[in-house]
């Protein structure tokens, strides 16, 4: 059972190199059809450097380099018995195919609802890229029944 005083404890930072094959195949996968985001000369041509980060793809990549076993075992969570409750972006600047971005995550808050029946762990990550830019935050929330 996840307690208060994990709140504050870092989780760790990992990196993810954005390529371009991985984004194409997300937006495909997503049913995106705005050509920005898997046609080059089309990202170009609306002003982008490159294939931009299409919003939700960033969530992926944080994920990636965790260890998924460890953050249940640090969170004191059963992963039979997790849910993911929520998620939030907010953006501060686009990143791109190219970028190698850092994913730094820490616990933010803990909580129960339904007297105890129902525990959460906020976690929130600060995406910066290889030029130390701020390019968003992320909060996500998880839920043990």
């Amino acid at each position: 059972m996840a307690d208060k005083s994990l709140i504050g404890r870092a989780l760790g930072v990992t990196t993810a190199d954005v390529e371009k094959g991985r984004l194409r195949f997300f937006a495909k996968a997503i049913g995106e059809t705005n050509p920005v985001y898997f046609d080059e000369s089309a990202a170009k041509d609306a002003g982008h450097r490159s294939l931009p980060v299409p919003p939700t793809f960033l969530f992926c990549l944080e994920g990636e380099g965790r260890d998924i076993m460890d953050l249940v075992k640090t969170l004191q969570f059963d992963l039979g018995r997790i849910l993911h409750a929520e998620q939030e972006f907010v953006y501060h600047k686009m990143a791109y195919a190219g970028d190698t971005l850092t994913f730094d995550t820490k616990v933010a808050d803990v909580y129960e609802k339904k007297g105890g029946a129902l525990q959460f762990v906020v976690n929130e990550t600060k995406v910066t890229n290889q030029h130390g830019e701020h390019i968003a935050d992320l909060r996500c929330s998880l839920v043990q029944r």
